[in-house]
């Protein structure tokens, strides 16, 4: 089957029609075979469905670089295919999944698990990241050149911090012999132990014991000085202060191999959001004061911030309703990421369509992708003008912690094509 996509604009520095609005055709071997002018009338085959896209915008399929998707071992807050279509309905065709599973990504076994799922489901990549040390307990080595053949994307001890410093120093050497990348997670877990939200003012005024900055952002510094040292290449994911953002772009300044995520929602919230005790905004990191965030916005304007993130990471009713300090950090963020970042983060369109792109396909060392003919159609249709309000009911997720719940979000997906339309 095929589609004509008519008064589309497409949204692709790379593509010569970039920012122009045209009719795109696809054919049914899924290649895009014609883009047409809009003055023009093409005659086409019997069997084509024809759509009207006059509001819609078109890229390239969106890549996210942080997912929790739970199975295995925690189908009850998420599986493979309740989170595939979660990032469907974002507009991802692409997914970074998180090792903290169960039994953890950690042998060849666990990757072709998840590559396997991608085989079955071509709608959607998932790109498993092995966890760079046994159990993720920070003692002993994977084996990271076999997960690497195998098909592990990158490395991370997902949402445990690597705490040994002479263990990040052999990483950091051992990884560049497959030009293999480092995703760590920036906590010193002795600082944050027993915090429950940002320390400060309002963690005071609600006897909450607080996640100091500091924890943060020791890390990040000691694993900057360590990477000077060593080489290699490191991705942080989850940044959340000024001091951070501050560190990583004087890194990149001296032309160190570093990037970093921000998930969206941290741009959308402070520590004081958090006076009512509403658990679903506890996460981790937590939200920080305004001049973080503004912080953080400055990050994503000047490109110290590579990417934003749906930090996807989901939990069941009851690791959330619980008083606030009993509580499990997290929210999920595969389905509202595009929007959130769309109403909050103050950047162009193009701008935060290349932080879902091009960016993160470069720093993960995917295939480039363009609209232009010739190519296989594998593409994100979204609508940045179209508001919408969050209902529990039309999410996807098998899980619903979600702090936009009843909010009116800017910017909706209409749907992708990979392989076949999905709406």
């Amino acid at each position: 089957m095929s589609f004509l996509f008519k008064n589309i604009e497409i949204i692709d520095k790379n593509s010569i029609y970039h920012q122009k609005k045209v009719h795109l055709y696809i054919d049914n071997q899924h290649i895009i075979s014609e883009i047409y002018e809009v003055n023009q009338n093409p005659i086409l085959p019997e069997n084509t469905i024809i759509k009207d896209f006059s509001d819609v915008c078109v890229s390239i399929g969106w890549v996210d670089m942080y997912a929790q998707l739970g199975e295995p071992g925690f189908e009850h807050k998420e599986t493979l295919q309740t989170g595939s279509k979660s990032a469907l309905k974002g507009g991802f065709t692409s997914v970074c999944v998180m090792p903290n599973t169960n039994p953890i990504i950690q042998s060849k076994n666990e990757i072709q698990f998840i590559k396997n799922f991608s085989y079955q489901n071509s709608h959607i990549d998932l790109l498993p990241i092995a966890s760079v040390t046994v159990d993720n307990l920070g003692k002993d080595l994977t084996e990271m050149i076999d997960l690497h053949y195998a098909g592990a994307i990158a490395f991370s001890d997902g949402d445990k911090t690597i705490e040994n410093s002479d263990m990040l120093r052999k990483i950091l050497l051992y990884l560049q012999k497959i030009d293999g990348l480092l995703m760590q997670k920036a906590e010193d877990v002795y600082l944050a132990k027993f915090g429950q939200m940002n320390e400060g003012e309002t963690s005071t005024i609600l006897g909450l014991k607080g996640i100091p900055n500091l924890s943060e952002e020791i890390i990040i510094q000691r694993d900057l000085k360590i990477l000077a040292y060593t080489k290699g290449k490191i991705h942080f994911h989850l940044i959340s202060t000024a001091e951070s953002v501050a560190l990583i772009r004087q890194a990149k300044k001296q032309g160190l191999d570093v990037s970093c995520s921000v998930a969206a929602h941290q741009i959308a919230f402070t520590d004081k959001d958090l006076i009512d005790f509403d658990t679903y905004l506890k996460v981790n990191p937590p939200f920080r004061t305004e001049k973080d965030k503004l912080a953080l916005l400055e990050g994503l304007a000047d490109d110290t911030i590579d990417v934003l993130v749906s930090a996807h990471t989901p939990q069941d009713v009851e690791s959330k309703l619980l008083e606030f300090d009993m509580a499990d950090f997290g929210a999920i963020g595969l389905e509202t990421s595009f929007a959130v970042s769309n109403t909050f983060s103050m950047l162009s369109l193009p701008h935060l369509i290349d932080k879902l792109t091009n960016i993160p396909r470069k720093i993960l060392q995917l295939p480039a992708l363009k609209i232009e003919i010739g190519e296989k159609a594998n593409l994100t249709f979204f609508n940045p003008h179209q508001k919408w309000i969050v209902k529990k009911e039309d999410i996807c997720s098998k899980s619903f912690n979600s702090p936009f719940l009843n909010q009116e979000l800017n910017g909706k997906v209409i749907g992708i094509y990979k392989n076949g339309w999905i709406e």
